[in-house]
């Protein structure tokens, strides 16, 4: 089979990344199709050794960051690319949409959804673009013909795989289709061996791009009242006043660390006594489980994704909000509780990059014919 793979763009390397790296590792002839790459980022780098082909349009949106206020363009931007000879097309699609390009009769297309564009539906994004007036018109205007663009494009998916219950929901709500949950690859062995000889400390860590909508500011406040140990590993991937406000915020217990590579990470997560996540509505959150793949227990908001990794009591606790009162509580309870590490390694092996790639080849075969390779 002619297989292909499409992405909303290559740039940042996060969670929907790892993801298309595993796909690609699966197939690894398939070519990746993408609105625009940035040379010389964190995922051209992870991607250099496969062909990428960016759509016509991408030496407009790609300078200054021009692709997001250019999203009335999407229409053309996906529509400029022919995906009709390919058998197969799997995408792997957030919030750039990642459809609307040509496919044959005979094409059967898979989409591997993150989440449909938070953006267009009323979820957080890392952006308040809602802040300023007229950026908040121009945004509601051109946001209700994207939405058309977003359903009709959706219609063109033959099936549907979701990253988690809590986006299969948002797939049925808003283009009413069913879908498959395959939880994300995370590299749970890897990370248990790398952090398997390292000594625990007493800090708490964060791991997460310095955006805003990832519960950042809350997690740094609740930090510097109580007098906690704080690191946070993650560089900037929105505007910079996002981490000036933090330094502004925090004391001197809390660290930024900055972009650090997968297996200081990996020792990371073995080091720190305990892992935060305060995202309100994060679609799954691969860094949560990531951190149990370590055997350490986590903090997290009781919402979204983080409610199928995360055992309230058992690999973490589960808080209803984020303010310091509720904080302060969920700290003193974890300190009080008697991890079972052992547990928690195992709890973390339901989501790993084994079971994904099972799970993936199982369901490509049964749904579009296609075997590995």
């Amino acid at each position: 089979m002619k297989i292909a793979l499409v992405h909303d763009y290559i740039r940042d390397f996060g969670g929907a990344e790892r993801v298309l790296r595993s796909l690609s590792d699966l197939y690894p002839k398939a070519p990746i199709y993408t609105a625009f790459k940035v040379d010389g980022s964190p995922a051209a780098e992870r991607f250099g050794d496969r062909h990428i082909y960016e759509s016509k349009l991408a030496w407009l949106i790609r300078p200054w960051r021009l692709y997001s206020p250019l999203r009335f363009l999407l229409r053309w931007v996906w529509g400029s690319i022919d995906l009709s000879d390919y058998d197969l097309v799997v995408t792997s699609c957030s919030n750039y949409i990642a459809r609307g390009f040509k496919a044959g009769r005979k094409t059967t297309v898979v989409a591997y959804c993150h989440t449909p564009p938070r953006f267009l539906y009323g979820y957080a994004t890392a952006v308040d673009w809602k802040k300023h007036r007229p950026v908040r018109v121009y945004g509601n205007i051109i946001s209700h013909f994207l939405r058309i663009f977003d359903y009709n494009s959706a219609m063109e998916v033959d099936h549907w795989i979701v990253n988690s219950e809590n986006v299969r929901t948002r797939v049925e709500k808003f283009y009413r289709k069913s879908s498959t949950v395959i939880y994300p690859p995370v590299n749970v062995t890897e990370i248990a061996k790398a952090s398997r000889n390292v000594k625990r400390e007493e800090f708490y860590l964060i791991t997460a791009r310095i955006v805003g909508a990832k519960g950042l500011e809350e997690a740094v406040a609740a930090a510097t009242k109580l007098r906690i140990p704080l690191k946070i590993a993650g560089g900037i991937a929105g505007y910079v006043s996002v981490k000036k406000r933090l330094e502004k915020i925090g004391g001197d217990n809390v660290e930024f660390l900055g972009r650090v590579t997968d297996e200081n990470l990996w020792k990371l997560y073995g080091q720190a006594k305990g892992f935060i996540a305060l995202a309100r509505d994060e679609d799954f959150g691969m860094t949560v489980v990531e951190a149990q793949a370590a055997g350490t227990p986590v903090i997290a908001f009781n919402g979204g994704g983080f409610r199928e990794s995360v055992v309230h009591k058992k690999t973490g606790i589960l808080v209803g909000d984020t303010d310091v009162k509720t904080l302060k509580k969920a700290f003193a309870e974890f300190e009080k509780t008697k991890w079972n590490r052992t547990a928690i390694k195992k709890h973390a092996k339901k989501f790993s990059k084994e079971r994904f790639e099972k799970e993936m080849i199982s369901y490509m075969k049964t749904h579009a014919r296609a075997t590995r390779g």
